[in-house]
This record gives C-alpha cells, structure tokens and sequence, in this order.
C-alpha cells in the first residue's frame, strides 16, 4: 500500500513543521460544533420514528422515505459541495449549511402532511452535506500534515456527540414539548450558533482559502483528474463499506428492532443507543492515533470494521429467538467500529490530493456511506412492511420479520468489500511496477554524460 502512503501530494507550507498554535485549536473548535449539530439533526429521527408515523399517519416505508431522501440529497450534493468548499471556502459553506439545516427544522416543525415534510427532511440533508467536508478543509489547512489523520477521527468523535443528544435528551424534549416545540427549540439553537462561523472560523491562517477556478471546463477536469486517483476510488469504498450499517441502525432502524424485534424496554434501547455512540468516540480516537503511527495499515483495519461487522450481525440473526443482551452489546460494539472506519476513506483519499483538490476529493469519498444508506433504509423499509415486522401481534413473528430484513445489509457489505480488495490489489501493483522503474538507471547514449540517470514514477 506504498502507493496510498508515499504519493501524498504538497501540502501548504504553513501546515508544515509548525507547532499548533491556540488560534487552530480555536478554529477547529468552532467549526466541530458546527458539525455536531449537523449530527444531531441528521440524527433527529432515531427515536422520532414512532411519533412521526402518529403525527403524518404513514407505514414503515414511508418513515424510511424521510431518512432515505435525506441521505440522497447528502450524497448528491457531495461533489458539488466539494468543488464549492474549493472554490468558496469553507467559512461560507458552514454558514449556509447551518442556515439551511435551521429552516429545515423549523420547516419540519411546522408542517404535517408527509408531502411537505419529505421535503424539509431533504432540504435538512441538503445543509447537512456542507458541513464535514468544510471542517476537514479546515482541518487540512490549519495543521501539519503529520496530524490530519488524527484531527479527522478526533472531529469525526466530537461530531458523534451529537448523536448522543438525539437519543435521550430528545426523547424527553419529545414528550415534553411535543413535535412543533421540539422541531423548533432545535432550530432556535442551530441560529444561535451561526455566531461560531461568522465570528471565529477563517478558511486558513492568512484568513483566505485557495480559491478554485471558476471555469466549467476546469471544474470538470478536476473531478475527472480526482476521480482517476485510484486513492480517490478505494477511499469511496471504504467509506461505502465501512460506514453504512452503524449509520442505518441509529438513524431509523435500532430502535424498532430492539424495541419491537427483541424486546427491550425504551430506556434499554436508547442506552443501547447511547452506548454506540460512546463507544464510537473511543474507536476514532484510537484509530486516529493507530494511523498517525501506522499508515500503512489503513485497508487491513478497514477490512478487520467489515469482518467484525459481519460476524456480529450474523451471530445476533443466527440465534434462535431473541439474542442475550451481551450479544447485542457485541453488535453495537462492531457497529461502533463503523463511524471510526469510514474515516479511513477521507485519509486514503488526501494522501494522494493537492490541497486545491482537497475538498472535491473528500466530497467523492463522502458520497459512498450516504449512497449504501440510503439504499438500505428504503430495502429495510420495504421488508419491514413486507414481513409486517411493526404490525403484527406475535412477538416471534416481529422478531424473525426484523431479522429477515436486517439481512440485507450483507448485499453491500460484500460488494464494497470486493471493490476495496480489487483497488488495493491494483494500487499495490502499480507500487511495485514503480518502483522497479525507479531503481533502473538509464544512461544517454554518447559522450555527453557520464552520470546516470535515476527516474522515479509517483504511484
């Protein structure tokens, strides 16, 4: 994996050999709380779920609907949002996706017919697109190279945060404010917190990011000129792969099938929940010190995320009736490998973008666990219907609708796992056909030189 690791592209020099100074810090800071309320409304419908069926009168597919347009506006909008984060920088991406996300909320709030309110719930995945790939421009921009690594897990774990406070916070707010009050309460507190992008973060150092160019034609060269990395493709699929099924589960699904499918009592669940979240913290600060030290072994930990997932799903869908709590506490471990692992995608990708391509390249890898979400949701919403999981009496026929369709997961999880073992194979061959080159020394014919020439091929 020498291509993956060696072919990194330059970076701007202020973000190399310098101490961290307490501005970056702050920087970071403002910009990941962006990022956590992004989370926390992404978030929003996981323990919602129940309320929004009452509130809009609509089955289980049509509740995946919600998550599974939000997810597509998000993935569609990653390139696009890309290219703008190059372009415009990523100050004025956080304003507008913050902005957006607070009246997409307060929309959501307001309406109640399902119509209207798929809408909103993509106008809300619509702002939520512009915000991670914001902060990891900031991330790149404000701190040595030697550091990104880290930097993205530790905002990939603050960011996770705020999933926790879509769990127990919100289901109290639920029954304590009711829907309108509670929709409302959280667009009041993303307003007030369009001070942080506004006042405190700057694009770099000097305060101005590296604008793009503006010309189509160029646009489209970048995107194909990033797209043709082979770090760019196996940094999509670890990110499809890896990221997908965590995201499924607490977004909409966890908390029918622990509920419903396994029995446990609403606080079990969130606590559950909660417990993902958590432990999805502690995963990406490990990971994140694991690659600074060791980044090399990017694909095989992101292979061991798919490898742990599958085990513990099937084992949780094998077991005859409902399964023990400790083995649920083993899938929810394995699911909180997940987050940690897609980060892996954005540092295979940024190992081998200039920094003017940072963004487009970050937002290609981006669109791949929003893509396998939403895929998902909409098939588990489909088979939760079809099965009539939500439905039915019996608590045995509940739980073997749930579990047939948490089966199909297994679908992407294999085919993702095939695309990053063909790429990285690709890439480690085309490693050694450099390096064989680099070691060949080529002498001009005649007398003009004596001295041999060494030629060394970027991977």
């Amino acid at each position: 994996m020498d291509a993956i690791d060696s072919a990194a592209a330059p970076v701007p020099v202020h973000t190399l050999d310098q101490r961290i100074s307490p501005r970056a810090w702050v920087t970071w800071s403002a910009a990941v709380a962006v990022y956590f309320v992004a989370v926390f409304n992404r978030s929003s419908l996981g323990v919602a779920g129940p309320d929004a069926e009452h509130r809009f009168g609509i089955n289980a597919a049509s509740l995946s609907a919600f998550s599974m347009l939000q997810m597509l506006v998000y993935a569609a909008m990653q390139i696009p949002v890309g290219l703008l984060v190059d372009r415009f920088g990523p100050r004025r991406l956080l304003l507008a996706g913050l902005t957006v996300m607070c009246v997409a909320q307060a929309s959501f709030a307001a309406v109640d017919s399902f119509g209207f309110a798929l809408i909103a719930r993509g106008l809300l995945g619509c702002g939520d697109a512009m915000v991670f790939i914001s902060v990891l421009r900031i991330v790149s921009a404000w701190f040595p190279a030697r550091r990104v690594a880290l930097l993205t897990q530790l905002s990939a774990l603050t960011g996770a945060a705020g999933g926790i406070a879509s769990a127990w916070p919100l289901a109290w707010a639920l029954q304590t404010l009711g829907w309108s009050g509670t929709f409302l309460t959280v667009a009041a507190v993303g307003a007030c917190l369009l001070v942080l992008p506004a006042g405190i973060v700057r694009d770099t150092p000097h305060g101005r990011a590296m604008r793009g160019t503006r010309r189509v034609g160029r646009l489209r060269d970048q995107m194909r000129v990033t797209w043709a990395r082979p770090q760019t493709r196996l940094g999509l699929w670890v990110h499809f792969t890896t990221g997908f099924p965590a995201a499924v589960f607490t977004l909409l699904w966890g908390y029918p099938f622990l509920v419903q499918g396994e029995g446990l009592g609403s606080g079990s669940a969130s606590a559950l929940l909660t417990l993902l979240i958590c432990a999805n913290m502690g995963f990406c600060f490990a990971f994140g010190v694991a690659l600074t030290r060791r980044p090399d072994l990017r694909v095989p930990l992101a292979l061991s995320v798919v490898g742990c997932t599958v085990l513990a799903l099937a084992a949780v869908l094998l077991w005859p009736g409902r399964a023990p709590l400790w083995l649920l506490i083993v899938l929810i471990s394995a699911y909180a490998s997940n987050g940690a692992g897609s980060m892996i995608g954005f540092d295979v990708a940024r190992s081998a973008s200039p920094p003017e391509q940072l963004g487009t390249a970050s937002g290609i890898v981006n669109v791949g666990a929003f893509l396998a979400s939403a895929i998902t949701l909409l098939a588990t919403g489909l088979l939760v219907d079809a099965t009539g999981a939500e439905h039915t009496a019996s608590a045995t026929a509940a739980l073997d609708g749930f579990k047939i369709a948490f089966c199909f997961p297994f679908v992407l999880l294999a085919l993702g796992s095939w695309q990053i073992a063909r790429i990285s194979r690709g890439i480690r061959s085309d490693n050694t056909v450099a390096s064989l080159r680099s070691s060949v020394d080529y002498h001009p014919v005649g007398p003009t030189s004596p001295v041999a020439s060494s030629v060394t091929i970027d991977g």
